[in-house]
């Protein structure tokens, strides 16, 4: 199964870190955007583990990093509740 890294841009033009997880074999049934919590990273295991599971049932998978976390640029300290849902749509967007 695929899994590649990318990144793209938040609205204020940080770049954030994400994974694609793409079904080797097939065509993606259906996109899925992971939202885990916000002050987590897109590479701790449980969310690894749950993106594994939906691209083995033929789900594509993009989990990334909000805003100042694990590989995303920016500083968490300045995020809230309204800069996590711009990245969420950024993600979205991509």
């Amino acid at each position: 199964m695929s899994s590649k890294k990318v990144q793209f841009k938040n609205g204020n033009g940080q770049k954030l870190a994400g994974k694609l997880e793409l079904p080797l074999d097939k065509k993606p049934r259906h996109f899925a955007l992971f939202a885990h919590c916000f002050t987590c990273g897109k590479d701790l295991k449980a969310v690894r583990n749950i993106a594994l599971g939906l691209k083995q049932a033929g789900i594509a998978v993009l989990r990334f990093d909000f805003t100042g976390l694990g590989q995303s640029e920016g500083d968490f300290s300045e995020t809230h509740f309204t800069s996590n849902l711009e990245d969420l749509k950024a993600a979205a967007d991509f």
